[in-house]
């Protein structure tokens, strides 16, 4: 069985390895992996600045999809064949999360899914939509789940709210989809006119170029009727929080997600208390939201956007790609 295995930080450090064939545990099932995606963080723990006390050697990625083979002692919930995810935290299923729950991520607390096989808690997968490709399901654990957890779960967004998106990576494109599904209108910032278009292009009614337009959260409030966004999906990070400040409206939601310019700016908090603000910061989801939003995927036939798919053996290329910040939504890998 090949699995990329990452035996210190840096991209040199990943490696292509023969493993001995996995069997499940009980509890466990086993997943014949078919498709991948990357996210930011699996570049950050690659990098070293996501985790600085992972344990070599470490197996990465969290997001896959494929089918399982087998079933350890105790599992009656899936069967042989089907085709599953497994949740960003398996030990999630319901409920608050818990630094407990946190330590299950895959991989970073937990062996990720950068392997032809791998095993996984059985109470810690979901099925994926029927009309969605492999590559497409596989973008579902950690993008498209945060983005239904800061702008439905968290957020309760619904029709006639303004939304606010930054960027066009999965998270974003994703938060779009959900805005629109849900009744609700969009602005999106970018550095790139054409990438500005694209998203109006999938319905958002505005968009603003970040370099051309310093002050954004300015710009916001003006296509608002100076009122503000009812929904921020902040995936910038303290460089982007004072905008994101000025662009929400009084008694707006924030969802912080990323930490895409860093996190080392002097944030003020002094527009929290005098806006009422609520600031919450988003770390994935749930098992149980993973199951709300592919029932949501499925029944309105969404299609998450997939930029570009490499071969499960050029993950280093799809990573170097990734951070290149050229790609428009998700980047896959598939075998």
């Amino acid at each position: 069985m090949k699995a990329w295995q990452l035996d210190g930080f840096g991209a040199d450090q990943l490696h292509l390895v023969e493993r001995p064939d996995i069997v499940p545990g009980p509890g466990e099932v086993v997943i014949k992996m078919s498709a991948w995606s990357l996210n930011f963080r699996d570049l950050m723990i690659v990098k070293g600045s996501y985790n600085p006390k992972l344990r070599f050697p470490a197996v990465p990625l969290s997001d896959g999809v494929g089918e399982i083979v087998a079933l350890g002692t105790g599992v009656t919930d899936w069967k042989v064949g089907q085709r599953v995810a497994g949740c960003f935290m398996p030990g999630w299923i319901d409920g608050c999360v818990t630094e407990a729950k946190g330590k299950t991520a895959l991989g970073g607390g937990a062996a990720g899914v950068a392997a032809e096989r791998v095993a996984i808690d059985a109470r810690g997968i979901v099925a994926v939509p029927e009309h969605l490709t492999n590559a497409e399901a596989a973008t579902l654990p950690c993008a498209a789940v945060t983005a239904w957890h800061a702008l439905v779960t968290s957020g309760g967004v619904k029709a006639g709210d303004t939304v606010l998106i930054q960027g066009t990576g999965g998270v974003s494109l994703f938060a779009l989809q959900f805005a629109k599904m849900h009744g609700a209108r969009v602005i999106g910032t970018s550095s790139s006119n054409d990438k500005l278009n694209r998203i109006q292009s999938m319905g958002a009614e505005h968009g603003i170029n970040y370099r051309e337009t310093p002050e954004w959260g300015e710009a916001v409030r003006t296509l608002t009727g100076n009122v503000g966004v009812d929904h921020v999906v902040e995936v910038g990070g303290a460089g982007t929080l004072a905008q994101s400040f000025r662009a929400v409206r009084m008694g707006g939601h924030i969802a912080l997600i990323g930490i895409l310019t860093g996190g080392a700016a002097t944030v003020n908090p002094l527009p929290v208390l005098m806006r009422n603000l609520r600031v919450q910061g988003i770390f994935v989801g749930s098992r149980a939201m993973f199951e709300s939003m592919n029932k949501a995927i499925a029944a309105a036939k969404m299609k998450p956007v997939v930029d570009r798919v490499f071969g499960f053996e050029e993950l280093p290329a799809a990573l170097d790609y990734l951070e290149s910040g050229r790609h428009f939504g998700k980047v896959c890998l598939e075998r």
